[in-house]
C-alpha cells in the first residue's frame, strides 16, 4: 500500500474543490515527528500564493473538500498553512492485516510499462573488475523494484564486444588455437588481452594481419565472425559465473552488445547529415549543440563520425536509444554508468531527440553513481595498484565471512555454515554499496560491510533470522496465527504504520533509481521492530494480544525478507 499515494490524490482533488488549478501538485511527506501526525500536507502554501489568498483560509477550504473517512483519526491546520495527518489505528490494523495475507505484501500492481534497464556493460576478453560492481548490483536492484510493482523490463547489458581491438584479439586467439591444436579455454582473459597486445605492439606482421582482420569483421567474413562469437561466448561464460555469485539476475539472453546496433550507424550518420544536425569539420561528420559550450564560450561539437569512417560511442548511444523506442517499444530507458559519462549521455540524447528519433514522452534517464575509493581516499586498488578482479574481491569476502561467523556460531552444521556465509559475504558487499545514495564516491571497508552492528548487510540479515527465532523456539507457525492484528501500544500503532509505508520505498526506488531509500526503510525497520519488541512482550501475553503481536513480528519478517530480496541479497533462517 502506498499510503503517501492515497493521501496525495484525496488532497490534490480537495485542492482543486478548493480553487486551486487542475495541474496542482499535493506535496505529502512523511512528517517523522509524532505531534505533526504521520504526514504532512505542505503543498498548500504555493497553491494559496497563487490563487493570492490567506494560506490557513485556503487549508480550511481543502478540509472543507476532503473525504478521507475512515482512514485518518484526525486532521489538524499547523503552523502558515500545513496539514498534519494522523492515521486512524483501527485502519492501519486493517491493512496490515491484508498485507500479511498478500502475496505481495499488500503492494498493488498498478505500474505497467516497458522499461529499459542498461547495466553492467562488461567488455570482452576482459575480466569484471571492480569497476563493474556498482553498474551491475545497483542496477540489478532497480530491475527487481521495477518488476515487482508490475512492470515489463528488459535487461540491456550493453556490452562492449565492439571495436578495433577484435581484429589483434582474432588474429591471437587464431595463433593460440594453431600452436595448441585445438580449441582452446581462455581461463585468464586478462593474461590473454596482454598478449595479444604485446604481439600487435612487437610483430609487425601480426599487427597486418590483424588490421586485416577488423576490415573483415566489419565486411561480414563468416571467419572472422566465428571466432569473434567465440571470444565473446567464453567471455560471457566467466561473466555469467560472476553474475549467479552475486544473486544478480542477468542472463546470457539479456547481452545486447556494441555490435547489436552497428548496423543501424551508417543510416543514422546519413539522417542527422541529411537534417543538417550533422556537418563536416576537417573530414569528420560533427554535430554542433548550442546547449553546451567550450571553454571560448563557442557551441561544443560532438563526433559522430570520424573521418577514418569510424563511429563514436556517442553514435552507439543514439542508436542504442532510437532501438529501445522503436523496437523494444519502451516507455522509459534507464543506463547505469558513472558520472564521468554524464556529459556524454546527454548529448548524445540530445542529438537523439533533435534528430526525432524518440518522442518527448519517451523517458531517457541517466543514472549515475560516483566512484568506489579504498580507506586512502583513491579509487579502490589491489596493494600493489591493480585493478581489483570482481572474482577475487568475492573470493576475500568469502574468506572474511567464514572467520567471522566460525567466531560467531561455531555450532552450525557444514551445510548451514556454507548457506550463512555465502549469504554474510556477498550480502556485505552488495548492501555496503547499495545502501550509499549512489550519486556519490563510497569508501569500500571491510571491517564496517561485515559489522554485526550499524546498517549494513549482516546487521539487516540478523534481524530477519531472530525474528524467525521467534516463531522456531516457541514451536509456532506464523502461517496459522489467529485473530485480529490490535494497536493498543505506540510502539505497535509505530510498527504497523512502518510495515504500511514498505510500497513507498520501493516505488521510490523505481522512480528515481536509488536502492539506498530501501536499505533505508529496512535499517529503520529493524530498528523500530527492535523498540516494539522491547516494550512489547510477545510470548507471554494474554492471548489475543500474543496473537495480534505475532502477527506483526511475521509481517516484519517477511518484509525484511522481500526488501532484501529486492536488493539481491539472500537471508538465512539460523546464523
Amino acid at each position: 500500500m502506498n499510503i503517501q499515494h492515497i493521501l496525495s490524490e484525496k488532497i490534490k482533488q480537495a485542492m482543486i474543490a478548493a480553487g486551486a488549478e487542475q495541474n496542482v501538485e499535493a506535496l505529502v511527506r512523511q512528517s517523522g515527528k509524532p505531534q505533526f501526525g504521520d504526514y504532512q500536507a505542505n503543498g498548500i502554501m504555493g497553491a494559496a500564493k497563487k490563487l493570492g489568498c490567506n494560506p490557513r483560509e485556503f487549508a480550511q477550504k481543502v478540509l472543507d473538500n476532503l473525504n478521507l473517512e475512515g482512514i485518518v483519526e484526525k486532521l489538524e491546520i499547523a503552523g502558515p498553512g500545513f496539514i498534519n495527518i494522523f492515521l486512524s489505528g483501527e485502519w492501519l490494523a486493517n491493512n496490515a492485516e491484508q498485507a500479511l495475507n498478500s502475496e505481495k505484501l499488500g503492494i498493488q500492481l498498478s505500474q505497467t510499462q516497458t522499461v529499459v534497464v542498461d547495466y553492467s556493460s562488461p567488455n570482452v576478453a576482459k575480466e569484471m573488475h571492480v569497476g563493474h560492481l556498482r553498474s551491475t548490483i545497483i542496477g540489478d536492484g532497480v530491475v527487481r523494484a521495477l518488476e515487482f510493482l508490475g512492470n515489463n523490463v528488459i535487461r540491456a547489458n550493453h556490452v562492449g564486444d565492439w571495436g578495433t581491438q577484435f581484429g589483434m584479439l582474432i588474429a591471437y586467439l587464431e595463433k593460440m588455437e594453431n600452436e595448441h591444436a585445438s580449441e582452446m579455454e581462455l581461463s585468464d582473459l586478462e593474461a590473454f588481452y596482454r598478449a595479444a597486445k604485446e604481439h600487435y605492439d612487437s610483430d609487425a606482421e601480426f599487427a597486418e594481419k590483424a588490421r586485416n582482420y577488423v576490415v573483415k569483421l566489419q565486411s561480414g567474413d563468416e571467419y572472422c565472425h566465428t571466432m569473434w562469437q567465440k571470444l565473446v561466448k567464453i567471455t560471457m561464460v566467466q561473466n555469467q559465473h560472476n553474475y549467479q555469485r552475486l544473486n544478480v539476475t542477468l542472463t546470457e539472453n539479456d547481452v545486447m552488445g556494441e555490435s547489436l546496433y552497428n548496423p543501424m550507424l551508417p543510416a543514422i550518420v546519413a539522417d542527422l547529415q541529411a537534417q543538417g544536425l550533422a556537418v563536416e569539420d576537417e573530414g569528420a561528420l560533427v554535430v554542433y549543440l548550442d546547449e553546451f559550450k567550450n571553454k571560448d564560450g563557442d557551441p561544443m561539437g560532438v563526433i559522430v563520425q570520424k573521418k577514418d569512417g569510424g563511429f563514436l560511442y556517442t553514435t552507439t548511444d543514439i542508436a542504442a536509444a532510437k532501438y529501445r523506442y522503436e523496437t523494444l517499444k519502451a516507455d522509459r530507458a534507464l543506463v547505469f554508468s558513472d558520472t564521468r559519462q554524464s556529459q556524454h549521455m546527454q548529448q548524445a540524447w540530445l542529438i537523439t531527440r533533435k534528430a526525432g528519433y524518440v518522442p518527448d514522452s519517451f523517458s531517457l534517464e541517466h543514472h549515475n553513481f560516483g566512484m568506489m575509493l579504498g580507506k586512502d581516499g583513491k579509487p579502490f586498488k589491489t596493494r600493489t595498484g591493480g585493478t581489483v578482479k570482481l572474482a577475487d574481491l568475492l573470493d576475500e569476502a568469502v574468506e572474511r565471512a567464514e572467520k567471522l561467523i566460525a567466531e560467531k556460531n561455531p555450532n552450525l552444521t557444514a551445510c548451514e555454515k556454507q548457506a550463512v556465509v555465502e549469504a554474510v559475504a556477498i550480502g556485505a558487499v552488495k548492501y555496503s554499496d547499495l545502501s550509499k545514495n549512489r550519486t556519490t564516491d563510497y569508501v569500500f571497508d571491510w571491517d564496517n560491510m561485515l559489522s554485526f552492528e550499524g546498517n549494513t548487510a549482516p546487521y539487516m540479515q540478523y534481524a530477519y533470522t531472530r525474528i524467525r527465532s521467534i516463531f522456531s523456539k516457541a514451536g509456532i507457525n506464523p502461517t496459522q496465527l489467529s485473530g485480529n492484528i490490535l494497536l493498543n501500544e505506540e510502539k505497535e500503532r509505530t510498527l504497523a504504520l512502518k510495515l504500511l509505508q514498505f510500497e513507498e520505498s520501493v516505488t521510490t526506488v523505481a522512480k528515481e533509481g536509488t536502492p539506498h531509500v530501501l536499505c533505508q526503510y529496512l535499517y529503520e525497520l529493524a530498528g523500530i521492530f527492535s523498540s516494539f519488541y522491547e516494550a512489547c512482550p510477545i510470548l507471554n501475553a494474554e492471548e489475543s494480544i500474543k496473537q495480534s503481536r505475532l502477527k506483526l513480528a511475521s509481517l516484519t519478517a517477511d518484509t525484511l525478507k522481500q526488501g532484501l530480496d529486492l536488493l539481491g541479497i539472500k537471508t538465512v533462517e539460523k546464523m
